[in-house]
């Protein structure tokens, strides 16, 4: 077996023991997760992440490694806005925090899924086209510079959602006390609950996510087993990030504009790759400047100030 080949098959097994781990250690049912379990869960797959990116130095390369680990922390600072997206939802429709972690592991597989089927779109796409590369460049400049410059008071509605939408419309959707169910059975026929509501935007708002996310990883490294293994990992730790985000959503103010200076960056350096070749090590430094210092920033001048009564 090649290296790569080596790469693909301890993944597969990285990501089959670790969903047993999610479906199993990780996910009692009906039970809540505490910010200390979120923290810990958190760890372990940022910690799995980083023996796998030692696993690839050794086996496939330093440039392939720092290639992963670029494009890791690149899809790890999206999935952050993803989440604050998924916050507003689970408030919307008022779920029940025991339902948080079934909701959420199944729009993650679904995610994962549906991740695996554009990333393979997206190779064959720039095996038959690599101009379409410059088309992926342009595309995250618009997107860097719409982020850097949206009103911080435009922020997600559930319910002008496609799906939220399409659902209510065309399917039989009841808003009665799920209990943990997806679907109720009442007067012979089928009813989707909320929960089944949520897992679907859930999915379709990660699939919006990935159009900006995974061009950007193609950026960073055109090699397949980076731009799967990245996306892969990054969605795997959503669930525990949720948890542990969900009591600090005003805490990180200017990290969509730290997010947004990443993505101008790598668009440029998609579409300026014809004249000029930049390290793979300069676009791991940017990114992790970039974020930290945007999460720095956030920390020490908070836009959204509570009222004094509040602080108290």
């Amino acid at each position: 077996m090649t290296s790569i080949q080596w790469t693909y098959l301890i993944f597969f097994i990285v990501v089959v023991i670790a969903l047993i781990f999610d479906l199993g250690l990780f996910s009692k049912k009906n039970e809540k997760t505490t910010i200390k379990t979120a923290l810990w869960q958190s760890i372990f797959w940022v910690g799995l992440s980083f023996l796998f990116f030692g696993f690839m130095w050794f086996e496939d390369g330093s440039e392939i490694a720092i290639s992963f680990m670029s494009a890791y922390l690149m899809e790890k600072s999206l999935s952050m806005d993803n989440i604050f997206v998924f916050i507003l939802i689970f408030s919307f429709f008022k779920i029940k925090e025991e339902y948080y972690a079934r909701v959420l592991l199944i729009g993650i597989i679904l995610a994962i899924v549906f991740r695996a089927i554009f990333i393979s779109v997206g190779v064959v796409l720039i095996q038959q086209f690599e101009w379409i590369l410059y088309v992926f460049g342009a595309f995250l400049l618009y997107t860097g510079f719409k982020m850097f410059t949206a009103n911080s008071e435009d922020e997600f509605k559930p319910e002008e959602n496609f799906a939220y939408r399409f659902m209510n419309k065309y399917m039989r959707v009841t808003t009665e006390e799920p209990k943990g169910r997806f679907v109720i059975r009442k007067h012979n026929k089928s009813y989707f609950t909320t929960l089944s509501l949520v897992v679907v935007m859930l999915a379709v708002t990660d699939i919006i996510f990935a159009l900006d996310s995974i061009p950007a990883v193609f950026a960073i490294s055109k090699e397949p087993v980076v731009v799967y293994t990245s996306n892969i990992f990054a969605v795997l730790g959503l669930r525990s990030l949720f948890f542990l985000l969900r009591g600090a959503v005003d805490k990180f103010d200017y990290l969509p504009q730290g997010i947004a200076i990443v993505l101008i960056f790598i668009g440029l350096k998609m579409l300026a790759e014809y004249f000029i070749h930049i390290p793979v090590y300069v676009s791991l430094i940017v990114i992790v400047l970039c974020l930290g210092g945007s999460i720095l920033y956030s920390l020490y001048h908070q836009k959204k100030e509570l009222p004094e009564a509040e602080e108290k």
